[in-house]
């Protein structure tokens, strides 16, 4: 079974995907996991969809009623997927698609004009990019009080403790995955 929309206004709509292992969707099931963890926090949310992949999360995000959402890649591949699957389900005007190393730094939301309130991040797994990513996004002072970031990782990888004003709100096991939510007090 392909990777599809699970709720909201574009239930059951098919996301393309790559073969190969260049990219790895979060499954159907732990996508749905994890809305049910965010419940209302997603509806009229800005959301910041990290190492976005195949953009599922965002565009979940988006189909369950987040008012806009930006995805941020790296590779070629995975920027021409996101576009193909915003763009099949008509979100263009509501998204924008930028590629940018993550390790480096998040200059590139100055341009966005927003604030987040909802990051999803699914970096690629046991590449130490986590603790990078929460001091990027701490610097580029977009994200609002109490945002919710969710990461998904290795179980193998942690999240840093006491870091830039990131605080464990729950963590919890799928598997060899993690989903950690962390609230922003800075």
């Amino acid at each position: 079974m392909g990777l599809r929309i699970i709720s909201g206004n574009l239930k059951g709509r098919k996301l393309f995907t790559l073969a190969g292992k260049d990219i790895r969707p979060t499954s159907d099931r732990l996508r749905e996991s994890i809305f049910s963890i965010l419940s209302q926090r997603v509806s009229n949310a800005v959301l910041l969809d990290l190492f976005a992949g195949t953009g599922a999360f965002g565009i979940e995000a988006l189909s369950r009623g987040a008012q806009f959402g930006v995805f941020i890649d790296n590779h070629k591949k995975a920027l021409n997927l996101i576009k193909t699957n915003i763009h099949s389900c008509s979100l263009d005007t509501k998204t924008k698609i930028i590629r940018w190393d993550i390790q480096k730094n998040l200059n590139c939301l100055i341009s966005t004009h927003r604030t987040f309130d909802l990051v999803f991040m699914d970096p690629p797994y046991n590449k130490n990019l986590i603790h990078a990513a929460l001091k990027n996004l701490h610097l580029s002072k977009k994200l609002v009080k109490n945002a919710c970031i969710i990461i998904e990782h290795s179980s193998s990888e942690s999240i840093p403790k006491n870091i830039l004003g990131f605080i464990m709100a729950d963590q919890r096991k799928y598997g060899t995955s993690v989903v950690s939510l962390l609230n922003y007090n800075a």
